[in-house]
């Protein structure tokens, strides 16, 4: 009997990965995105790896397994992969507090992100 097998969320020669709860505002990790966009995946390591930025290192985890699901699921060869899509999203705020001069109270928020990256394999031109 059994189930219907679930129709692919992505393309025939396409990966994803995401990575929520990330302790970063989505602006932040959105500069991190915007540096991978586009890239040969060789290359957006590269780049991640030598990032002076905090969350390089989460996003650089987050692209290694789509590459991973990329070879190991999909079938995809590593070799011609370039993320083809890397998006922000927001995630909850932890709202915390100080108190302030004069009976005030200054809010602080704390808030969380998520990352979503696909990768997509296109053969190379000679």
């Amino acid at each position: 009997m059994g189930k219907e097998k679930n129709p692919r969320r992505v393309a025939e020669n396409e990966a994803m990965a995401k990575t929520r709860m990330l302790r970063t505002s989505p602006q932040k990790l959105n500069l991190v995105a915007a540096m991978i966009r586009g890239k040969k995946v060789e290359k957006a390591l590269t780049d991640l790896t030598f990032s002076n930025k905090r969350v390089a290192q989460d996003v650089k985890k987050c692209l290694q397994s789509a590459i991973a699901n990329a070879e190991n699921n999909h079938n995809l060869d590593v070799d011609e992969l370039i993320v083809a899509e890397a998006w922000v999203g927001k995630n909850l705020v932890m709202k915390r507090g100080r108190p302030r001069a004069r009976g005030r109270f200054g809010k602080i928020m704390k808030p969380f992100s998520e990352i979503t990256i696909k990768v997509r394999q296109v053969e190379e031109q000679a």
